[in-house]
C-alpha cells in the first residue's frame, strides 16, 4: 500500500521528488512498527525481520519508481527540444530592417511542449516586405502542422504572387488538402511600401494603426477564414514615419479576466505600443494581457511590432536585411 504515493509521484513528478515519496513510505513503515511494538509490547508480534523486509520491498520498488520517472523526464526532455526545435525553424523570430521597415516579434504558447496554433513570417520581394500573421484553430501538436503547412505556402507563394489577394487565394488553395471538416485558418496578410501599408485580412483581429491614438484597421468588408472560402479585398492605409504598426492574434484581444472581461484596446496597450524600443513595446504588450488575464494567459499569443524608419524606395532597392543591433534581438526569446 505505501508503493501507492512513490508510483503515482513518478507519473507526475521528477525522480528528486520520487525518491523524496519513497524516503517518507520507508519512515513510516518504521515508525508504524516501533508505534505498534510500544503500544502492545507484550503480544510479542513485532518482528525486526518482517519490518526489514518490508523496507526492502520499499527500497527496491520505489527505485524503480524512481527511474522511471527519471526515463519519463528524459522523453519529455527530448521531446520539448525536438518541439524547440521545430517551432524555431518554421517560427522564425523577427528582428530585422528590410526596406526601411523595422520589424520585431514575440511568441508566446501555452502548450506544454511549446506548439501552438499561431504563426507569422516575413518575405522579402520584389513588391516589398510581405508579413503574415495568422490563427488556426486549436492548439497542439495538430495545430503546429496546420501552422507549419500554411508558413510553407506563404514562403512558397509571397514573391510569385503578384497581389496580395492572389496570395490569399494561394494559400486557401494550399493548405485546403491539411484542413479537417471543422478546420480554419485566420490570416492577415501586409505589404508595405513608402507611406502605406496594404492589408488582406481573411478573419483575422485588425491590426493597430499606433500614433496619436490606437486606431484599428478594419476591413471595409469582412471576409471568411482559410478554408471557409475567402473572398477578401485590399485594404490600403497610410503608415508614416513616426507610426507603427502592431498585428496580434487573439490571444491580446481576447485575453479575459476572471469576470470574463476580454482586453480592452484602449490608452494602456497604445502606451505600451509607445515604448522606444520594439521588443520592449512586445514584452510590455505581453505583461499587459497576462496581468488582465489573472497572471497566465489561456491561448497562444504571437505579436508583431512595424515601425518605418524611412522612405527607402521597395521592391527596387537594393533589397537589404539588416539585423538590429540596439536590442532588438531581445524579441527573439522563446519561452
Amino acid at each position: 500500500m505505501l508503493l501507492i504515493g512513490p508510483v503515482l509521484v513518478s507519473a507526475r513528478k521528477g525522480p528528486k521528488a520520487t525518491a523524496g515519496a519513497v524516503i517518507w513510505s520507508v519512515a513510516l513503515t518504521v515508525t508504524w512498527s516501533v508505534a505498534l511494538s510500544v503500544a502492545d509490547r507484550h503480544s510479542g508480534e513485532f518482528s525486526p525481520a518482517a519490518v526489514a523486509l518490508d523496507c526492502l520491498v520499499l527500497i527496491m520498488g520505489g527505485g524503480t519508481a524512481v527511474y522511471g520517472a527519471r526515463r519519463r523526464t528524459e522523453r519529455e526532455a527530448e521531446l520539448r527540444h525536438v518541439a524547440q526545435r521545430s517551432r524555431d525553424a518554421v517560427l522564425r523570430p523577427l528582428a530585422a530592417e528590410v526596406d526601411g521597415v523595422v520589424f520585431s516579434s514575440l511568441y508566446r504558447s501555452v502548450s506544454e511542449f511549446g506548439l501552438g496554433g499561431d504563426l507569422y513570417d516575413l518575405a522579402h520581394t520584389p513588391h516589398g516586405p510581405r508579413l503574415l500573421i495568422g490563427d488556426v484553430r486549436g492548439h497542439g501538436p495538430e495545430a503546429a502542422m496546420l501552422c507549419a503547412a500554411t508558413v510553407g505556402a506563404f514562403r512558397e507563394g509571397a514573391c510569385g504572387s503578384p497581389a496580395l489577394a492572389d496570395l490569399a487565394a494561394h494559400l486557401d488553395a494550399r493548405i485546403s488538402g491539411d484542413l479537417g471538416p471543422e478546420d480554419f485558418v485566420t490570416v492577415l496578410l501586409a505589404e508595405f511600401a513608402p507611406g502605406e501599408v496594404r492589408l488582406v485580412n481573411c478573419g483575422h483581429p485588425a491590426p493597430l494603426r499606433i500614433g496619436l491614438r490606437a486606431e484599428p484597421l478594419a476591413p471595409s468588408r469582412p471576409s471568411a477564414p482559410l478554408g471557409l472560402d475567402p473572398r477578401p479585398q485590399l485594404q490600403r492605409a497610410r503608415l508614416g514615419a513616426g507610426e507603427r504598426l502592431l498585428l496580434f492574434t487573439d490571444g491580446l484581444s481576447e485575453a479575459r479576466d476572471a469576470q470574463g472581461t476580454m482586453l480592452p484596446l484602449d490608452d494602456r496597450v497604445r502606451e505600451a505600443a509607445c515604448l522606444p524600443l520594439l521588443p520592449e513595446c512586445l514584452e510590455a504588450l505581453l505583461s499587459l494581457a497576462t496581468t488582465h488575464a489573472g497572471g497566465s494567459l489561456q491561448d497562444d499569443l504571437a505579436l508583431i511590432m512595424c515601425e518605418p524608419r524611412c522612405a527607402t524606395p521597395t521592391g527596387h532597392g537594393t533589397g537589404r536585411t539588416i539585423a538590429l543591433s540596439s536590442g532588438a534581438g531581445a524579441d527573439a526569446r522563446h519561452p
